[in-house]
């Protein structure tokens, strides 16, 4: 059987992934303009005002704006392992009780979504509420009431949480909706149900509220939209997202820096490497930037802060990384994680002013180890993990670290049939 979706012309997905290939090493601004953004801002402009404020599902056959959720996979570094081609799977009865919520940005196609949805079912994942991604408002998907509605009903006892939360795709549109949604009362609910909440980019906002308001983990993990209704989903994030799932006593092993920056050690650190046990925190660090001051950025005390970027400038980066230092949110951590800070480029003043400098910077300020290259980010074969649980960093004898993690929910690997996330027919 041949999934409907794969009927359409991939033509435009392969051009944009060629483009994100090619704008390694450059500026913000070069890197976005290089991946496709301004023929997206190009196209709204020649839009009447009516069509830009409609809230119609958007045209499967238009060219979607990019975010960073979009840019992501085609960044590998040149180790990256190797991807099996793909074959066809006979798909499992969806038995996973799944929701899927819409916080930021519109879908692009809906032909992607609906590919995305079969893949979901056909690794057995039983996704109760898929009209969501036909909804649109503005940029977003859908008003600000239903895209809280996605998390809030769920506080409410409207609808039954699941066993797994999704994310559709980042952007933004996430920090819109915190006020909307009565956290404490989410948490508890998800803590009894043992659901998870996936996701990362813009999503980060979701988490990290439902940390500090709900005490809750979640687990920064790929996406709907931006992962699994590609035209050619990751393997190894694929993967790697069932393995988080699935098992209790997950372990993810770091041997360099090279995707924080090939000029770092992998660690850090004044003192001699010792290991750390704390709840880990944290993801994309425009958002939890921008959340400093405010009750929805997490209190940790003796935490490790996880942090990852794509497309900014190593100027950018660093006063974001002061955002969070001027407003304490490093004060009392026992350590800092660096995923991946994707397309930082070059400073257009000094070639010198490099995302290590940055890093080195922090380290001076803060005193706390440093721990570069965890594989995660806006980058491909990403290695989801949990996020508001115990994690212990220890350091290794080939000069890397490794975490282990403990205390989160999973769900039984043999409900899911992982092969079903890339499947084409």
């Amino acid at each position: 059987m041949v999934f409907k979706s794969q009927l359409l012309t991939d033509d435009r997905n392969n051009n944009e992934h060629t483009a994100i290939e090619a704008a390694a090493g450059l500026n913000r601004r070069q890197f976005l303009r290089r991946v496709g953004l301004s023929a997206g801002t190009a196209a709204l402009a020649t839009q009447g005002v009516s069509q830009v404020f409609a809230a119609s599902p958007i045209d499967p056959n238009s060219s979607p704006q990019l975010t960073k959720d979009d840019l992501p996979s085609a960044l590998m570094d040149d180790g990256s392992l190797p991807q099996t081609s793909l074959t066809q799977t006979s798909c499992i009865t969806p038995t996973i009780e799944t929701r899927l919520f819409a916080s930021s940005n519109v879908g692009g196609s809906n032909e992607r979504n609906q590919l995305a949805l079969e893949r979901m079912a056909c690794a057995g994942f039983k996704v109760d509420n898929p009209a969501i991604t036909q909804r649109q408002y503005l940029r977003f998907a859908g008003t600000d009431s239903q895209r809280a509605s996605d998390l809030h009903n769920l506080a409410t006892g409207a609808i039954a949480a699941p066993k797994l939360l999704l994310g559709v795709r980042g952007g933004y549109g996430a920090m819109r909706i915190l006020p909307m949604i009565d956290w404490l009362t989410l948490g508890r609910i998800m803590q009894e149900r043992g659901t998870i909440l996936a996701g990362f980019s813009d999503v980060t906002a979701i988490q990290c509220a439902l940390l500090a308001e709900g005490d809750m983990s979640s687990l920064a993990a790929p996406m709907l939209y931006s992962e699994f209704g590609k035209t050619v989903p990751d393997q190894v994030s694929c993967r790697q997202f069932v393995e988080a799932l699935t098992n209790p006593n997950l372990v993810i092993d770091i041997s360099d820096a090279s995707l924080t920056s090939p000029n770092l050690p992998s660690i850090l650190t004044s003192a001699e490497p010792k290991a750390i046990t704390g709840t880990i925190w944290g993801g994309n660090l425009s958002v939890v930037s921008a959340l400093a001051g405010s009750e929805y950025l997490p209190r940790m005390d003796g935490g490790i802060v996880f942090l990852e970027d794509v497309g900014e400038q190593p100027y950018r980066i660093e006063r974001m990384l002061y955002d969070l230092y001027l407003a304490g949110a490093f004060k009392g951590q026992q350590a800092i994680v660096f995923g991946a800070l994707s397309g930082a480029g070059e400073d257009s003043y000094d070639k010198r002013y490099d995302v290590a400098t940055v890093i080195r910077q922090l380290h001076q300020l803060t005193r706390l180890p440093i721990y570069s290259g965890m594989r995660f980010g806006h980058i491909g074969q990403k290695h989801s993990f949990p996020l508001g649980t115990k994690c212990q960093i220890s350091s290794n004898t080939a000069g890397g670290y490794q975490l282990a993690f403990s205390d989160y929910p999973t769900i039984k690997a043999d409900a899911i049939q992982v092969e079903g996330l890339w499947q084409t027919a």
